[in-house]
């Protein structure tokens, strides 16, 4: 199963039927992706389901009736083991950012966060995984595909956000305040935390 977020509301890709109780069940075959994308950017749908009986299928399925922007992102250590940290439109969020021609992903991920955090000497220690979520540009709806990293690095110089992206602030985190700053992050950040068990 794949958790895809809109507006911080889940949309959930399964191919296992599910009765409906709180959520609204679609087939993801003949479903109109757009009108189910509006609805919950209007808060008029809190969480759906997309049915489709080949999991493998689904996401391919998924990428047809949306376009698809990749990035790349880092879940940053220091030698402390802080996790590094941006302050953006209100949120905690994690250093990301879209690929450039030319570049592989992992290139992306190390780019992004050095140029969002002007944090140097990034090391990729580990794969983690991908997060999915659509956001709005140019009037166009598109599905974003971020892959992330672990990265290790030993700058210890003062990090510096990116003010043309809206970056306010960088900051290292111990557990303690990740825990408060994911109560105002994003749910696939959240998601990330969850997933790879680091808060626990």
């Amino acid at each position: 199963m794949y958790k895809v977020f809109v507006n911080d509301k889940p949309l959930f890709l399964t191919n296992q039927v599910v009765k409906e109780t709180d959520f609204q069940l679609f087939l993801l075959e003949s479903v109109d992706i757009k009108q189910i994308i509006v609805k919950m950017f209007q808060n008029k749908i809190d969480k759906a389901f997309l049915y489709h009986p080949d999991e493998r299928e689904i996401m391919t399925k998924l990428k047809e009736k949306i376009p698809v922007v990749k990035a790349g992102g880092g879940l940053v250590y220091n030698k402390n083991g802080e996790v590094l940290f941006i302050f953006r439109n209100g949120k905690w969020d994690l250093p990301k950012g879209g690929i450039e021609k030319g570049e592989s992903i992992e290139e992306t991920a190390i780019r992004e966060v050095e140029e969002e955090t002007g944090v140097t000497g990034l090391k990729i220690t580990g794969k983690l995984q991908k997060t999915y979520h659509v956001f709005k540009r140019n009037g166009q709806y598109k599905l974003k595909i971020t892959h992330w990293f672990e990265m290790k690095t030993d700058f210890s110089g003062t990090p510096k956000g990116q003010a043309d992206e809206g970056i306010e602030e960088v900051v290292w985190m111990q557990p303690k305040q990740i825990r408060e700053a994911l109560e105002n992050s994003y749910e696939n950040i959240k998601l990330l935390f969850e997933e790879e068990k680091l808060l626990i």
